[in-house]
């Protein structure tokens, strides 16, 4: 589980906040979306989680524990981190590109290429076609599974995704979603989502966290927030398309 609470980000010394006093809760197993537009704060309460920033206040729990008692590469190990853009080496095979942890750790290479193996079948990339390979003979979408497979590589038990689909056409796009989907059926995870994408939203997460400048607006099923928004900005977010937002949750489950 993944305790914050009142957690700020502040680069000014106080006199303005990227992240103001957010407290929120995710369960073991459960995908919580942060949705917002660019500049609310989603990204930087993602990566205040496996501290690539510091928070200036509050506290973050992962498993009862402060981040801050965690050895830091402890810390990284527990959380894989996918994000848009990939970062795949372009030198190094898929295979290797998926084991640089695993390397860095010290497993030996047999090991590491089972590992690799073993996650290109769970991103529905063949490995005996794919393994060898070089980030630049595969589609956008591949190397974003590539990317997704790399994050999962040293077991975390946590997995953070920041817009990991934004770059891809929509078709890509959709398939990446419905991989998701089917990738936490596969293997028992916790995921903290970033998009700003609303139906994005509602068909990944569990439960969504609706952020503005800095603020969680409110928290809850996509249900309770199209039907029952608790803030004008929340009612104004999903009010806008709302008939087809119904009819999308409604085909999505």
């Amino acid at each position: 589980m993944i305790h914050i609470k009142k957690v700020s980000k502040s680069y000014d010394g106080g006199l303005s906040f990227s992240v103001k006093e957010v407290s929120l809760t995710v369960p073991e197993g459960e995908t919580l979306v942060l949705l917002g537009s660019s500049g609310c704060g989603k990204t930087t309460l993602l990566k205040m989680i496996n501290r690539l920033i510091e928070p200036s206040s509050g506290q973050i729990n992962i498993d009862g524990q402060d981040i801050f008692s965690y050895d830091l590469v402890e810390l990284r190990r527990l959380i894989g981190y996918a994000f848009q853009g990939v970062g795949l080496f372009p030198h190094m095979t898929v295979s290797e590109n998926i084991s640089v942890a695993l390397k860095l750790m010290g497993e030996p290479r047999k090991k590491r290429r089972a590992r690799a193996n073993e996650l290109l079948e769970i991103v529905n990339l063949n490995p005996d076609i794919y393994a060898s390979r070089f980030p630049d003979e595969l589609s956008g979408g591949q190397q974003q599974r590539v990317g997704v497979a790399r994050a999962l590589a040293t077991h975390p038990k946590y997995l953070l995704m920041d817009e990991p689909f934004g770059a891809l056409d929509a078709i890509n796009r959709d398939a990446m979603q419905e991989e998701l989907a089917v990738l936490r059926e596969k293997i028992s995870i916790t995921i903290i989502f970033v998009t700003h994408d609303i139906f994005e939203a509602i068909r990944l997460g569990d439960e969504i966290a609706v952020m503005n400048r800095g603020h969680v607006e409110q928290i809850g099923t996509a249900s309770e927030l199209i039907n029952h928004p608790q803030t004008n900005f929340v009612k104004n977010l999903f009010q806008t398309p709302l008939d087809q937002l119904k009819r999308y949750h409604e085909e999505v489950n």
